[in-house]
């Protein structure tokens, strides 16, 4: 039995601290105003832990908090990070991934991939782990998600569950869940997917120069900004949001800027004299409205992602999963092998191909192949 009674309590007139054993203490301001604080050690220190005013907590009220501050300190736990947990206001699944999207997506350069970071969870998370608090998720229920899609789809499962993780790990690192996303044995409780091909589908670079020869047959933005992309083994989207400013004609180098870039920093790009001749022929596109090379159907705005392939697609270019290719659309290793092997090294050391003789050498190649 403790030190203190409702009716002692009531009878206290003098301010004071008064313990009523345990731990529990009355810190009595005036004739009933105060508040109970109960002293715990944690971790080898002494922390004093309010518990509530004295006109909202009775005695034994008082006294059955202290109780379980105490156990929790007696079993390891750290009871003003559990206090503070216990305020926070878990939010459920659906609400977090929103929250994460809206935080990150600034860091995310590719207005694509921006939405179809919160698309993917909306068509394959959120039906059903849209409405669960985030610190209820577990394996389980990520591995009911992913399982339909798994062997299906598996690329773009694998982009759910890497999403997924992030949604959980923030939510973890905003004191939302006592653990990190258990994506680490999500593994074993699926079947092994089949393994990617190692080569994206592509042209063979041996029929480059008769594709070269088809391409220059007619003269458009887009069939000189495919040009372009292949003489400069550039990335699509470097190459449809290319400007004049950009391009310095007397050194041969186009320097894109470092927030144009992927990894965010400057690039610089030699150009070959077959590159400075492709813009010299774009040049009578050029509008006054826009510093753009390569624009679009609106002059301010550039070409979109989807028109590059749509040339290939009009020309009927056929190709193949081959280690030898020129992948035209976006890898631009492939493309810079290509060219260098066909015409000549325009990176490093090496002779570099004259206009003239780049169109000779593609005549000659159209040629051979047609004979084939």
């Amino acid at each position: 039995m403790g030190n203190l009674s409702a009716l002692k309590i009531k009878s206290l007139k003098e301010p004071g601290r008064y313990s009523d054993g345990e731990g529990l203490i009355l810190d009595l301001k005036g004739p009933g105003r105060g508040h109970w604080v109960v002293r715990v050690q944690y971790a080898g220190k002494r922390r004093d832990i309010g518990l509530g005013s004295l006109d909202s907590l009775g005695l034994a009220d008082a006294r059955a908090a202290a109780g379980e501050i105490r156990r929790q300190a007696r079993s390891g736990i750290d009871p003003l990070a559990e206090r503070r947990r216990e305020k926070v206001v878990v939010p459920t699944f659906e609400d977090a991934a929103k929250a994460v999207h809206a935080e990150h997506q600034a860091a995310w350069k590719n207005g694509k991939h921006q939405a179809q970071w919160i698309n993917t969870l909306e068509t394959y998370a959120f039906p059903k782990l849209g409405s669960q608090l985030v610190s209820e998720i577990e394996g389980p229920a990520i591995r009911d998600v992913l399982a339909p899609i798994w062997l299906a789809k598996p690329e773009t499962a694998r982009r759910v569950r890497q999403r997924i993780g992030a949604v959980l790990d923030c939510s973890y690192a905003k004191g939302y869940r006592a653990s990190e996303a258990p994506m680490r044995s999500l593994s074993r409780g699926l079947p092994r997917q089949p393994r990617k091909d190692g080569h994206f589908a592509a042209m063979p670079f041996s029929d480059l120069p008769a594709f070269l020869v088809r391409l220059r047959q007619r003269s458009s933005v887009t069939r000189l900004a495919l040009e372009f992309l292949i003489l400069t083994a550039a990335r699509s989207g470097e190459v449809r949001g290319a400007c004049w400013s950009e391009i310095d004609q007397t050194e041969k180098i186009w320097r894109i800027p470092a927030e144009r870039m992927k990894a965010g920093k400057e690039h610089r790009v030699p150009l070959s004299d077959a590159a400075l001749d492709a813009l010299k022929r774009v040049s009578r596109f050029k509008s006054g409205l826009s510093d753009l090379i390569f624009p679009g159907q609106k002059p301010k705005k550039p070409l979109s992602d989807m028109t590059l392939l749509k040339v290939l697609q009009v020309m009927e270019v056929t190709v193949e999963k081959t280690p030898d290719s020129v992948l035209l659309k976006s890898t631009p290793v492939f493309a810079a092998c290509s060219i260098d092997t066909l015409f000549g090294s325009m990176r490093h050391e090496g002779p570099t191909l004259s206009i003239e003789e780049m169109n000779a050498a593609i005549a000659q190649e159209a040629q051979r192949l047609s004979r084939d």
